[in-house]
């Protein structure tokens, strides 16, 4: 495949395209090296959302931490387990301000920094805003409701907000999760969680029961979403980028999930 030059004019032109607008509400999921050479990088990526939906509206990313959470879930896989209890023990607290997102791409680490942005206080599943709704989306997020009604996600999805995929697919989706939320299957069940949080000025290495969630069904979902529903998709560079109602999304995954899982 030629790898393709994306200019921020590239991007601004594939958003407008795509049905980007002032004033909407957008969750975004990234995939910088999906696209080809970006001249400028994630800087760029931003400067286009947030001049594509203007002061009156806002942009939203991912910004989990999910290496803050115990071994035994996976996410140090890499890790002998004699280690466990060493990295329970020293693994440093949740700061919204420092800590660094993992594996959610260059631009939602750029967009937790940049000025104006706000952060969710979970330690683990944290999300980040910037615009007229940011301090809503990101207020209260709390520990055992990651992403259900009054998440950040739930706000999403009263605000009436859209989902932008720039060069990945439904597998990275997490408005979905709101449908896991919603709908009832077979197996749902609730799952012990802890991460390293601040209590009391203290460092504690707290547990929090949650719902248990892993999207190994999402990129089915997205198809047959797709197929039935208004999706729009833009070409951009080396990817495709894909505009969706969140609302109409959710409504269609907790049935699908309902009658498939």
């Amino acid at each position: 495949m030629n790898r393709k030059i994306v200019l921020k004019q590239d991007i601004l032109a594939a958003l407008k395209k795509v049905g980007v607008r002032k004033g909407q509400t957008i969750m975004v999921h990234t995939s910088l090296s999906s696209l080809g050479f970006v001249c400028g990088g994630a800087q760029v990526v931003i400067e286009a959302l947030l001049e594509s939906v203007g002061a009156d509206g806002t942009i939203v990313m991912p910004s989990q931490s999910w290496k803050n959470l115990d071994p035994t879930a996976g996410v140090h896989w890499e890790e002998p387990e004699a280690w466990w209890q060493m990295i329970r023990d020293n693994w440093p607290a949740y700061n919204r301000d420092i800590t660094p997102t993992n594996t959610m791409g260059a631009v939602a680490e750029m967009f937790r920094k940049w000025p104006g942005t706000f952060r969710s206080d979970h330690p683990a599943r944290s999300v980040a805003a910037n615009g007229k709704y940011a301090q809503h989306l990101t207020s209260d997020h709390d520990l055992s409701n990651i992403f259900g009604e009054g998440s950040p996600i739930g706000k999403l999805y009263e605000l009436d907000g859209y989902v932008l995929l720039i060069g990945v697919g439904y597998d990275k989706n997490t408005s979905l999760h709101l449908a896991d939320v919603r709908a009832d299957y077979p197996g749902k069940h609730d799952c012990l969680e802890y991460s390293a949080i601040m209590e009391n000025g203290e460092r504690v290495w707290k547990g929090y029961r949650t719902l248990f969630v892993d999207g190994e069904d999402f990129d089915q979902i997205g198809a047959a979403f797709e197929k039935e529903c208004s999706v729009q998709k833009v070409a951009l560079g080396n990817g495709i980028i894909t505009l969706m109602k969140q609302r109409e999304l959710v409504d269609f995954a907790a049935n699908w999930i309902e009658r498939n899982r």
